[in-house]
């Protein structure tokens, strides 16, 4: 067989900034040995890298680069792991997904791992991995021109006057730099594949069974995986929880921001209008909103130089994108107020730090590679300014993007399989965790994959805000019902509304 070699990549903590899914056992689930037409066990090693907790280890999986050629070339996936604290009482191998589509959980072992209670790092191995095209597994790049690499441009904010000519020409643009520069691996980085790696993860643990801790668009590649192979899932949560409709499939994620923003805003005004908070914008939470709209027209109008930013000025868009970065935390909250505080005094803070161009290009790489392998897009220019107009009118905070062009509207490949569809036809072994005011993965999403699974899932829906519920921006009555299924297998009788 052919192998794809992986270059050495340095991913940093700020990789995941550059981008932006009743069966109840309580036994122990035996592990069995890879047959021997799968994975061969993987050779764990001394991990490379600072900061990561000493007894994870790291190791190397070759899988196929297309699954539907399995003896044709392969790829690398790197793989991590912290065994269970205590041999005697473990279960078996908790995989945590990452969200992205782009991030990795490599570090994930040593890092968010660690905030598991310890009955759960007890119960299973935990184990990271970087989803392929990610370094240091096999990466792929599309070396797409560094001022088309702003978030403005890859997630796609229209003109002023609405006119999408220019997201267009950009989509033409990075497409075309994906098909000349991302190999044959650009056209097989797809949720499905993903999943499908997911199993060879878990063939190479010997593990008979896996479970899952998918967060954001991992929750989408832990739906499909619950799908595609059903008896080889234990335990599985999934945190902040994309819409599975396979029509729309991962384009989910720009879509969510419409509602996300509606949702979380509020919480945004109470905070910036709260007396004696030294970024106060306005006396009153009803007063942000409309100085926030004013701002974002007149820098539409009148962009400020931004020396050292990309792109080089703050203008109407870049405040918008500002807006849905700071909302996804609401200690992101400081940042947005200062950026408005700025530009009503007509002044720009210091450019924030960018991750570096390698890390940027792997990540935008894979984020297309994904989101335009998944479904099939449109094409039409007048389809996305009709969506684009609709959307400003109901929801002008996002003045549109989520219906617009990105370099989806121009992908040389189609789509090498239909999207998978989730249903309700399984084990009964999923918990969904989800915050009420979420920006990237509303509420509204969550509630149509719970749909979708019907009786094998059970969903917890936290009154909390920000992404990311679990052991993050979640609650107490939150974190202990997740943390009592991944130690117990036992879930709620029926789903749970934690205040």
């Amino acid at each position: 067989m052919k192998k794809i070699t992986r270059t050495a990549t340095t991913r940093t903590a700020t990789l995941i900034a550059a981008s932006g899914l009743l069966l109840g056992l309580t036994g122990p689930v035996a592990a069995s040995a890879a047959t021997p037409s799968g994975p061969a066990p993987l050779d764990w090693k001394k991990c490379s890298g600072e900061g990561l907790d000493p007894r994870q280890e790291c190791a190397t999986l070759e899988v196929p680069m297309d699954y539907a050629r399995p003896g044709g070339p392969t790829i690398d996936i790197a793989v991590s792991r912290i065994p269970s604290e205590k041999p005697s009482a473990r279960r078996g191998a908790l995989l945590l997904i990452p969200g992205g589509p782009g991030g990795t959980s490599l570090d994930d072992p040593s890092g968010k791992g660690q905030e598991l209670p310890r009955k759960v790092r007890e119960t299973f191995d935990l184990i990271g991995f970087a989803p392929r095209g990610n370094a240091p597994s096999t990466p792929v790049s599309c070396q797409i021109a560094t001022e088309d690499l702003a978030l403005t441009r890859l997630r796609p904010y229209a003109a002023p006057d609405g006119s999408v000519a220019e997201n267009m020409a950009t989509a033409r643009r990075a497409s075309q730099a994906c098909a000349e520069n991302g190999g044959e691996l650009i056209r097989h980085i797809s949720s499905a594949n993903n999943a499908r790696d997911v199993d060879r993860i878990r063939a190479a643990l010997g593990e008979r069974k896996l479970s899952i801790w998918g967060v954001s668009y991992g929750t989408y590649v832990g739906a499909i995986y619950n799908q595609l192979f059903p008896h080889r899932t234990d335990r599985v949560v999934l945190d902040s929880n994309l819409n599975p409709d396979p029509v729309i499939g991962s384009r989910a994620w720009l879509a969510g921001f419409e509602q996300g923003v509606e949702d979380n805003f509020p919480e945004f005004a109470k905070w910036a209008s709260r007396p004696g908070n030294p970024d106060r914008v306005a006396d009153r939470a009803a007063d942000v909103r409309p100085l926030f709209l004013r701002l974002a027209a007149r820098l539409d109008r009148e962009p400020l130089p931004w020396p050292g930013a990309n792109p080089p000025e703050l203008n109407g868009n870049v405040l918008r994108q500002t807006m849905l970065d700071s909302l996804y935390d609401p200690d992101g909250y400081p940042r947005l107020a200062k950026l408005m505080l700025a530009a009503g005094e007509g002044t720009v803070p210091p450019a924030p730090p960018a991750p570096p161009e390698e890390v940027l290009q792997n990540v935008a790489a894979v984020g297309a590679g994904t989101l335009c392998n998944d479904v099939v897009w449109s094409g039409d220019a007048a389809e996305y300014e009709k969506g684009v107009a609709e959307s400003r009118v109901k929801y002008p905070l996002t003045d549109g993007m989520p219906r617009n062009a990105m370099v989806c509207a121009a992908w040389s490949f189609p789509p090498r399989e239909d999207p998978v569809r989730i249903t309700d036809r399984g084990p009964s072994n999923v918990l969904m965790v989800q915050n009420a005011r979420d920006i990237a993965t509303p509420l509204a999403g969550a509630r149509k994959l719970r749909a979708a699974l019907g009786d094998r899932a059970v969903m917890v829906t936290v009154d909390s805000t920000g992404h990311d519920a679990y052991l993050e921006n979640g609650n107490a009555c939150g974190d202990a019902t997740v943390s009592h299924f991944l130690a117990t297998g036992q879930r709620p009788g029926a789903d749970k509304y934690c205040k």
